[in-house]
């Protein structure tokens, strides 16, 4: 940890904010003289007020600590390109049309690598009253089940909330086009393409 580098992420970040030194002094309720210091590079935050720091900079710990703040291009908003994030204790799905640093249950989660499904893997469909009827024989017990299912289109996606212990079945409007996506908790992440 520099302190250049961590002050001057503090100072940028402060002023991203239109916040004084005074008045992130206050909300970590230390002196404004305090602040300056880091600000300059002559010293740095103590360990017992950085997760406040972070928190009220709204930046991770990890950025805040490297002294930098990394942004990525925008890549434009087309659904089909979601990145998915589900973390491996509790599954909790997270969604980003671009890079992201998820963390859930204290671990990182990386980015789930979307597989094409094999005929083996596949989700059974049915066009029932102008809907997709999606089943599936997958097992759902609470060690091995089929989390969410989603369909992405270039514009929309929609995600279905799966339960272990229920069986799988969905009704989803149907579109022209698209991709649906689901997460075996033992198998991974799937897709396959639905006209």
């Amino acid at each position: 940890m520099q302190n250049t580098s961590v002050g001057n992420i503090i100072k940028q970040v402060r002023k991203e904010k239109n916040m004084t030194q005074r008045q992130l002094a206050d909300k970590l309720k230390i002196s404004d003289k305090t602040v300056s210091k880091w600000e300059r590079g002559l010293g740095c935050p103590e360990v017992s007020l950085l997760n406040d720091l972070a928190e009220i900079l709204g930046l991770d710990l990890a950025s805040l600590l490297a002294g930098s703040v990394s942004s990525e291009d925008f890549v434009g908003g087309n659904m089909k390109n979601t990145k998915f994030h589900i973390c491996p204790i509790c599954h909790n799905i997270t969604l980003c049309t671009g890079k992201a640093e998820i963390s859930c249950c204290g671990r990182r989660v990386p980015e789930e690598v979307l597989q094409k499904a094999d005929e083996e893997n596949k989700l059974f469909i049915e066009t029932i009253d102008g809907e997709w009827h999606v089943t599936s024989n997958h097992e759902m017990k609470k060690e091995n089940y089929i989390s969410f299912v989603a369909t992405l289109t270039g514009d929309n996606l929609t995600v279905y909330k799966q339960y272990p212990e229920w069986d799988l079945s969905v009704r989803v409007p149907k579109k022209r086009f698209g991709k649906l996506v689901w997460f075996s908790t033992t198998k991974g992440l799937y897709y396959q393409l639905v006209k």
